[in-house]
């Protein structure tokens, strides 16, 4: 298989409004459209003072305190609100490059690259790592976004040829 797309089981994810600093939770704040990693947490640029921490499931509650302490000026769990896709293989990028119009020439959004953006006509948060590509979609459009993707994949696909 050349494409393989695996849903992440529930996943932490605040959004955070930051009033002034230089790192949450012990990393550096990305840069616009980038996002950091630390300790299991990724952290990605949203807007001038906006960021969305993504970690493993059932951080929400240690991570909330760990933020406010840090003098965050808002938090809030969005955790239910998005499906966490995974998209790695050796023919992903082309698979996205069917629905998105985003550049995902490495030269272009190297690994480390975090956009919002379109993808077939569906909000997404679309984040470039080494592996390939974590993809997350708003929950009401989970079941679109994943039968387009099949879809999408099929050319993808090794079909062993029938032997005559």
């Amino acid at each position: 298989m050349t494409v393989d797309a695996v849903e992440e089981p529930f996943r932490t994810q605040l959004t955070v409004r930051l009033r002034d600093g230089h790192a949450l939770l012990g990393a550096d704040l990305p840069e616009p459209c980038t996002f950091t990693s630390r300790n299991g947490v990724d952290v990605l640029w949203m807007g001038p003072d906006e960021y969305l921490v993504l970690a493993e499931p059932g951080r929400q509650a240690e991570l909330e305190t760990a933020l406010r302490e840090a003098g965050a000026a808002a938090v809030v769990d969005v955790s239910a609100q998005r499906v966490t896709v995974r998209l790695t293989g050796a023919h992903a990028r082309d698979v996205l490059a069917h629905g998105c119009s985003i550049d995902l020439d490495p030269a272009v959004s190297p690994p480390g690259t975090c956009v919002q953006t379109l993808l077939v006509r569906t909000g997404i948060i679309l984040m470039v790592r080494e592996e390939g590509f974590t993809i997350l979609v708003r929950q009401s459009f989970a079941g679109y976004f994943t039968t387009w993707l099949a879809d999408a994949s099929l050319e993808y696909q090794e079909v062993p040829w029938p032997s005559r």
